[in-house]
């Protein structure tokens, strides 16, 4: 299992936003650079211009950088030369240096606060800083509610999206997912999804044969991504999983967008169901050594959790039904009945 980001919604928002500004930070580093650049070079040469005028100050080296930097703020700190030359330092280093640092805060200012006009590099930069996250391919209605449930589950993921004008593209931009604008079969639009750094990519448009060739292509640019397709046809379906090593292949019209969903976050879904209107699935969990639920009865873990533990599988024993009294050891796997959130939460448990 990979580990994965969890936390309140609050605490996701304010990720995103210190990993925004970071992104912003590393994209003016060339204005950082130049200033810098400023102060050791002019501090070098008035220290040199003050040593051959016969200057006591500065005294040393870093004196002159500090007296640069000192002078660019306007707070120089030696006394007004009489020599022309220095004289004209101490009125062209204030210019040079505001200059180079104003260009940068204003850019850096205007951007901050416009977050919409910093354009597609933008997203790809902030995808950069991805890693063993989830890619989603297609933001239509089932694509779209992927990565809403995706979101409501706290996973990280970034979304790719050939039509930028797609009605429900704004509202997935609203919770700070990257959006990418391009064609997921093209090895450039996977690498700048992050995709050789990502566990797995969902692939939710409503063309088939296309859904199928870019998980080839994702196959190709990292063969270990976990691949989870949407096709309309089951037994095509099942033919795709056996003859190009999908991860999982799910009939559009047999599944609900949560069981897409569960199989992206890592949970082990055998099967789904929809009763009154509730996705419910079943799912295996191997219980570690540190798990809470070691030493629980079954009864207690069903009962405080919400879900139906079907089969008790210990060594090689399988239980079909446990005694609700049976208590919990590590190692012991367990099927159970439940919905996403639940299976959600039962992988952390299990997990310890």
């Amino acid at each position: 299992m990979f580990p994965r980001r969890r936390g309140p919604r609050w605490l996701r928002k304010v990720q995103a936003d210190i990993r925004d500004t970071l992104v912003l930070l590393r994209q003016f580093r060339g204005s950082l650079l130049a200033f810098g650049l400023l102060i050791v070079i002019g501090g070098a040469v008035y220290f040199w211009l003050a040593r051959s005028a016969g200057e006591p100050r500065p005294a040393s080296l870093a004196e002159g950088w500090y007296a640069a930097l000192s002078l660019i703020f306007l707070q120089a700190n030696v006394v007004f030369p009489a020599q022309w030359y220095l004289q004209l330092f101490f009125f062209l280093m204030p210019l040079l240096g505001l200059a180079t640092l104003g260009q940068g805060l204003a850019d850096l200012g205007a951007l901050l606060f416009d977050k919409q006009a910093r354009g597609e590099a933008w997203t790809v930069a902030v995808a950069e800083t991805f890693s063993n996250h989830i890619v989603v391919v297609g933001l239509g209605h089932l694509g779209f509610r992927v990565a809403r449930t995706l979101y409501e589950l706290g996973e990280q993921f970034v979304c790719i999206e050939q039509d930028p004008e797609a009605k429900l593209v704004s509202q997935v931009q609203s919770w700070n997912v990257p959006i990418l604008n391009g064609d997921a079969l093209k090895t450039d639009t996977l690498r700048s999804a992050g995709l050789e750094r990502a566990h797995t990519i969902v692939l939710a448009t409503s063309d088939d044969l296309k859904n199928l060739q870019m998980a080839i292509h994702a196959r190709a640019v990292n063969p270990k991504v976990r691949t989870i397709v949407r096709l309309f046809d089951d037994e095509f379906a099942r033919e795709v999983r056996s003859a190009f090593g999908i991860t999982s292949a799910f009939s559009a019209s047999a599944l609900a967008a949560p069981t897409f969903a569960a199989a992206a976050a890592q949970l082990d879904v055998v099967q789904s169901v929809t009763l009154n209107n509730r996705v419910l699935n079943l799912s295996r969990f191997t219980l570690g050594k540190n798990s809470p639920l070691l030493g629980k009865r079954v009864t207690s873990v069903e009962y405080d959790l919400d879900l139906s533990i079907v089969l008790l599988k210990r060594g090689k024993e399988a239980d079909l039904h446990p005694d609700p009294a049976r208590t919990l050891q590590p190692n012991d796997e367990i099927t159970v009945f439940a919905d996403t959130q639940t299976l959600h939460r039962l992988s952390q448990m299990a997990d310890g």
